[in-house]
């Protein structure tokens, strides 16, 4: 998790959560096509567009692979590692899904590339929420959004040893 100054709440998300809200983002978008294509941010975007490209039948599905985060720090600049097809017209009619817009660093720098496409994310935080044209859940701007591909099952500690220092009995 990043420095505790510039995140304080953790918003941990549950891979059955994160398919039923991706497939709540599907509902919202169904109407809105058909598209030609979907293109996946990656890396975030790739798990959300495989089960919105599932529900939507949509069979054309390319990357954008972006670069913004260095391990836990934030970067004020987006680096295109591999553009996408649809850049070439603009990105009309397709479709581009991504897990999250934080800041909407990436967001915007994708949209240069393809500014008719339709923009979707699952979760959409304040400052970048101008930047996508439909989203499912807004989270505040100082949560961290801990996703299931960022998680792994460990031992907890129990309260008593919390509350104690870690002290035992």
């Amino acid at each position: 998790m990043p420095a505790k100054s510039t995140y304080t709440k953790m918003f941990p998300v549950s891979w059955t959560e994160l398919h039923r809200d991706a497939k709540a983002l599907a509902w919202r978008l169904a109407d809105l096509g058909p598209f030609r294509g979907l293109v996946a941010i990656t890396r975030g975007g790739l798990v959300p567009a495989a089960i919105v490209a599932r529900e939507l039948n949509v069979r054309l599905i390319d990357t954008v692979c972006c670069s913004t985060y260095e391990k836990t720090k934030r970067g004020g600049k987006v680096e295109v590692l591999k553009g996408t097809q649809a850049e070439k017209d603009q990105g009309e009619d397709w479709l581009i899904v991504d897990d999250l817009v934080d800041t909407g660093i990436t967001a915007e720098r994708v949209r240069e590339m393809m500014p008719k496409a339709h923009f979707a994310t699952v979760y959409a935080k304040p400052a970048g929420k101008p930047m996508v044209d439909t989203f499912v859940t807004e989270v505040s701007q100082d949560t961290w959004i801990l996703f299931p591909w960022d998680q792994e099952a460990v031992m907890s500690t129990p309260i008593v040893e919390l509350k104690s220092g870690g002290r035992s009995g």
